[in-house]
């Protein structure tokens, strides 16, 4: 466990550095971002569930609510303050209650450590190629603090941020993506896309997956689970 200090033991919503965070939460929690990420190994979905509801016991003491993923023999949690678009004292002291839950319950940390990535995508004209992108992706505007400029409105997904180019660097390795999507969303997602801007490349592979691309050819795969080879 790391050492606390005081005013970090309460559920304030002041903002916190990263650095701040990293002094005083407990292991196994990690910055990532403007989150607090951590992970634990349960071995069962039974174990899992008891961890869990301790973990919602106490948010809903504290006021204060992690995303978690609850999987068969782990569990996944982040911590962010959505009102702050930032870290605060209130995800750190919530943190920290956790991993007091874990030693407790004798869960110990998953042995690899959470990870997120975020997607890049350099562009010569940002304003032209950034609806495009949210449409295909079915994103919204990130708020203004965040370091990304979509996000998926249900947090599952990478975000993306857009980098500007001064010139073109056609030599430069280009960027795909695979996007898996319900086959019931193709149709409104590809709609989508190509009302923002999007170019259809190639249906040849249909209803499998769908080519597109941005306005600089940036290109994306609408992927989906038919037709394919088991």
């Amino acid at each position: 466990m790391r050492r606390t200090v005081e005013g970090m033991t309460g559920s304030s919503g002041t903002p916190v550095t990263a650095a701040a965070a990293t002094e005083v939460v407990s292991d196994p929690w990690r910055v990532l971002a403007d989150k607090l990420v951590a992970a634990y190994k349960t071995g069962s979905m039974v174990r899992g569930g008891e961890f869990v509801a301790k973990i919602i016991d106490a948010a809903e003491v504290a006021g204060h609510h992690p995303d978690i993923d609850l999987r068969y023999g782990t569990v996944h949690l982040v911590l962010t303050t959505h009102s702050a678009h930032a870290l605060t004292e209130a995800d750190v002291a919530l943190a920290n209650t956790i991993a007091a839950i874990a030693v407790d319950l004798g869960i110990e940390p998953a042995p690899t450590p959470m990870t997120q990535f975020d997607l890049a995508i350099d562009a010569l004209d940002i304003a032209a190629i950034r609806p495009f992108w949210a449409a295909v992706f079915g994103y919204k505007d990130a708020a203004e603090h965040q370091p990304i400029d979509l996000v998926d409105p249900d947090g599952r997904l990478p975000g993306v941020w857009f980098q500007q180019m001064d010139e073109a660097r056609p030599q430069r390795s280009r960027m795909h993506v695979d996007l898996w999507v319900p086959h019931d969303e193709l149709e409104h997602r590809l709609q989508s896309a190509l009302e923002a801007g999007g170019r259809l490349l190639t249906d040849e592979y249909a209803p499998s997956f769908w080519v597109l691309a941005d306005a600089e050819g940036n290109e994306v795969c609408l992927c989906t689970w038919q037709e394919r080879a088991d």
